[in-house]
């Protein structure tokens, strides 16, 4: 999770900063240099975009010539949708509690295919906004999948996963579960027939040392020609 080029974790009060033992910042770009080297996929919540709908281009651009990246920038339109992709990110990550129904969904597929859609769960059920007709969450991806986004990612919030639903959604296509556990976990995450899991770094950066490189420069970070 990144915020303002900082570092966050999930704490029980929301996204808090990542802070090393002596109170030093994390640099994402070490961080994203590690995970890169021991993992094919980095999925990076960009809390800007989540919550202002703004997401740090900048650094999605730099962070995608070390790693493949899916980035889930709080997108609420199509052409929220593009921008990230045209920064690097190999998917974008489409949100039911965000993105603006099924408008929008059909305008992103008919600018790109590079997406993956998110449905967020909490103790209640499906997190959506008002703008989707659907409210079963099995029934949601369905629709989905039927305009040909094929990627799922469910995203429990303070809940465990719902197996049976993980299970439900995996026979239609790649599924992917998102936090709430631990890499330990891993063989839950392959019974139930998904893809693979997608968890906190917490863990990781106990091991890493604090940042000693520059935030970089708006000149340093403006958009590439040859992205797409």
């Amino acid at each position: 999770m990144l915020k303002s080029g900082d570092v966050y974790l999930p704490s029980a009060d929301g996204p808090a900063p990542a802070r090393t033992p002596d109170g030093s910042r994390y640099d994402p770009f070490d961080i994203v240099d590690r995970l890169a080297a021991d993992y094919p996929l980095v999925y990076l919540v960009d809390l800007n975009g989540v919550e202002t709908g703004e997401p740090q281009l900048d650094f999605v651009q730099e962070l995608t010539r070390d790693a493949t990246l899916w980035v889930d920038g709080g997108v609420r339109t199509a052409d929220q949708a593009i921008d990230i992709l045209v920064a690097g990110a190999q998917r974008a990550v489409l949100s039911s509690a965000v993105l603006r129904g099924p408008r929008e969904l059909n305008r992103a597929w008919k600018l790109s295919t590079e997406y993956a859609f998110e449905i967020e769960m909490d103790a209640q059920g499906l997190v959506a906004s008002p703008t989707w007709p659907e409210t079963d969450p099995v029934g949601l991806v369905r629709s989905v999948r039927q305009v040909g986004i094929d990627h799922c990612v469910v995203s429990p919030r303070e809940v465990e996963p719902n197996w049976t639903l993980v299970t439900a959604l995996a026979a239609g296509g790649p599924t992917w579960v998102n936090g709430s556990f631990d890499p330990i976990d891993l063989p839950r995450v392959q019974q139930a027939g998904a893809r693979g899991g997608i968890f906190h770094i917490d863990g990781l950066l106990r091991d890493m040392k604090p940042s000693s490189k520059p935030e970089p420069t708006a000149a340093s970070t403006s958009l590439r020609d040859d992205d797409s």
